[in-house]
């Protein structure tokens, strides 16, 4: 595996007094796919969140690119390339594309290279060329989903960090999702992926961990997992 980009060591968090996340621990690696595969209220959304900086650790260390970030405010983080594409797309629907991927590129990192961020979120996604002045409210859940992906990408991301791209798409939709997510881990794009769709992110990921109760229970390459009898029962149904 390749060098490590991003590493969770022992972390412990939650909201308020109630405790979510125990003693968890995982590598991301430079230019792979790291997947984070878990049932509803695992933990996995918690974990991003303390990965970001929206909520602070408890306990344990977060260190990206070789700094430990584990107080950092989470604009700092996002100044040094961990960008993350939410749940739940949370566009800017009153505004139009371009404006929402304008608003993508705001850290330090991105503003100078504007121009050409643009220009590989366009060529990756053609629809949103001829729609760069339509408000982003008015599109489908598809598009409205390239925007997402576009906008955590005019961010210069180091790391993109993807939290359930494919919810709530039609299936034809979430293949679409899927193959960019395979286009841009071809490009060498760092991303750490959390998803519910278990059998298509296993047969793109490079490293997976499966989260249980706010714990890391298991880790291997995808195809291991997907091979695993424990996963195969709990998230395949097979």
């Amino acid at each position: 595996m390749s060098e490590v980009i991003l590493q969770v060591e022992n972390l412990d968090t939650g909201y308020g007094e109630v405790q979510i996340l125990w003693d968890v621990s995982i590598k991301a690696y430079k230019g792979k796919l790291t997947t984070i595969i878990g049932s509803n209220g695992s933990g996995k959304s918690t974990l991003l969140r303390a990965i970001t900086g929206i909520i602070p650790a408890w306990k344990g260390r977060i260190v990206f690119k070789g700094e430990d970030i584990t107080n950092l405010p989470a604009y700092k983080r996002a100044d040094l390339g961990l960008i993350m594409v939410p749940e739940g797309r949370m566009l800017f629907p009153e505004m139009t594309v371009y404006e929402n991927l304008e608003m993508g590129a705001y850290n330090k990192r991105a503003r100078p290279r504007f121009k050409e961020s643009l220009e590989f979120v366009l060529e990756l996604f053609p629809r949103l060329k001829e729609r760069l002045h339509q408000k982003a409210g008015t599109m489908s859940g598809g598009e409205q989903q390239m925007v997402a992906l576009g906008r955590g990408l005019m961010g210069c991301p180091e790391l993109l960090i993807l939290d359930e791209p494919s919810l709530g798409l039609a299936p034809k939709l979430v293949l679409d999702v899927f193959e960019t997510i395979k286009k841009l881990r071809d490009e060498g794009i760092s991303m750490l992926l959390v998803e519910q769709n278990v059998h298509l992110s296993l047969m793109l990921t490079d490293w997976a961990y499966v989260m249980a109760e706010g714990r890391i229970v298991m880790e291997g390459t995808g195809e291991e997992l997907e091979k695993s009898d424990e996963v195969r029962k709990a998230y395949l149904g097979i």
